[in-house]
């Protein structure tokens, strides 16, 4: 299959498509090919994970893409094994979206990628097209071009097409990303480029943005630099606020109605896979750096923002006239973002394993996620609730926006205390039924002008 019979395969969807790794990246790549018609063989090696895909019953928070995935299976458009070297040399593309993890140094671990990689070179014929989809550092697609021609002998751009699809999903709205959102191409060269957005054009509604593949994985970082550095501007809003004596929400409220302005919101941390490692990951690639570099104080000031909440949950206990070690505490939201299950870099485990080591009991609950962080499972909000010095919410779900704060009070130990990371409540509303409040970017009103939190 040459070049222009790839090309016609692709438009015929008789090409085979191989996606190796079944994480969320991987498997809304998988359901959404397959859903389209494509024949797609996903490899994970959690044997788990391809047990619940072939089955047909894969069950995942975004209900959307677990029956399109079931719906594939049972259709015969998809499979999953544990070989990703039989899925190699069976398939036409291959498409890469393995973790690629940030290691304690802050410096991309590229482990599982160059493993993935090695399995490919080795089964690697004449015509395929291999795609990454990992994030991965400035200069990285020119490196596993030379693995790949170094292992099987061939020549990228020639024999074999090598292209970087950068993902933009969302966790909790993967398949509509997936197909909505514009799409960046990077290829090795022209021809790569050509293959992968022709792929890519069969099944996505966006538009297919076209450059080459060092531009591209430094455009994919870049935007979640930027996403990090507006947040650490509307939390480093927040503190001034606090400071001040304003309401960081209704601040940034009437600052967004500035045409040119879009300050996102604060929080108590950023969570997820890209934006606590994507900003390293660009900054990694600089040969010089300034002390005052706006990416690096960004990570720096939203990493803080955890201890910072905790600090406030300390703060909301000592005025309360409670010991932390003598304490008992509500945790609302275990994910590090509302309507998903994923608590990757999620701020909720750095603050309850703190409050664990000062000695304190910690309720959890969260819709979505089984994780506790060692903390307490409970069934319901109301159960986490009941009989505690101070509830904290750390996730933006929507359940915890309409909670009762009437009930919450009366099941709470007096006097009741809510420490917002997410500024779902209304500090009036809390404060007017005698709840003490204190939320990211509001000062508690009770409390004396020469307090800190």
């Amino acid at each position: 299959m040459n070049n222009l019979n790839l090309f016609e395969a692709i438009s015929k969807r008789t090409c085979k498509i191989g996606v190796i790794g079944l994480g969320y990246v991987g498997i809304t790549t998988a359901g959404v090919f397959a859903n389209q018609g494509f024949t797609v063989f996903g490899c994970d090696l959690i044997q788990s994970i391809v047990k619940s895909v072939v089955s047909g019953n894969f069950i995942c928070s975004e209900s959307e893409l677990a029956e399109m995935v079931n719906n594939a299976v049972k259709s015969g458009k998809l499979w999953a094994t544990t070989d990703s070297s039989d899925l190699a040399k069976s398939c036409d593309v291959i498409v890469i979206c393995v973790p690629t993890p940030l290691s304690r140094e802050h410096k991309a671990d590229l482990s599982f990628l160059q493993s993935a990689c090695e399995t490919v070179a080795h089964a690697l014929t004449k015509e395929k097209l291999v795609i990454i989809e990992s994030t991965v550092p400035p200069a990285t697609i020119m490196k596993i071009s030379a693995m790949l021609e170094g292992i099987s002998g061939l020549s990228c751009g020639n024999d074999f097409w090598l292209s970087y699809c950068p993902e933009r999903l969302t966790p909790s709205d993967s398949v509509r990303d997936f197909i909505n959102n514009d799409r960046i191409i990077g290829g090795f060269d022209a021809q790569s480029t050509r293959l992968a957005s022709h792929l890519f054009r069969q099944v996505i509604k966006g538009e297919v943005v076209l450059t080459d593949s060092l531009t591209a994985e430094t455009a994919k970082l870049a935007e979640n630099a930027f996403r990090d550095a507006n947040i650490a501007f509307a939390n480093e809003l927040a503190l001034i606020c606090e400071q001040v004596g304003t309401d960081v929400k209704e601040v940034i409220k009437l600052t967004n109605t500035h045409p040119r302005v879009n300050i996102h919101a604060p929080g108590c941390g950023v969570g997820g896979a890209c934006l606590p490692k994507d900003p390293y990951f660009l900054l990694a690639a600089a040969k010089q750096h300034t002390e005052h570099s706006v990416i690096r104080c960004s990570r720096r000031l939203n990493s803080f923002m955890e201890s910072h909440t905790l600090s406030m949950i300390l703060t909301a206990l000592r005025l309360a006239k409670k010991d932390v070690d003598d304490s008992r505490i509500s945790v609302l939201g275990l994910s590090y973002k509302k309507g998903t299950n994923d608590t990757r870099n999620a701020p909720s485990k750095f603050i309850i394993h703190e409050l664990l080591r000062l000695g304190a009991q910690v309720n959890t609950y969260d819709p979505l996620s089984t994780e506790s962080f060692d903390g307490k499972k409970c069934a319901t909000p109301y159960e986490a609730i009941a009989n505690t010095d101070c509830l904290v919410i750390l996730t933006d779900h929507n359940e915890f926006a309409s909670l009762d704060l009437e009930r919450v009070k009366e099941i709470m130990n007096n006097p009741a205390c809510i420490v917002d990371g997410r500024r779902l409540i209304s500090p009036a509303r809390a404060n007017s039924i005698g709840i003490r409040y204190y939320g990211i970017g509001v000062r508690e009103r009770s409390q004396p002008d020469d307090e800190t939190l």
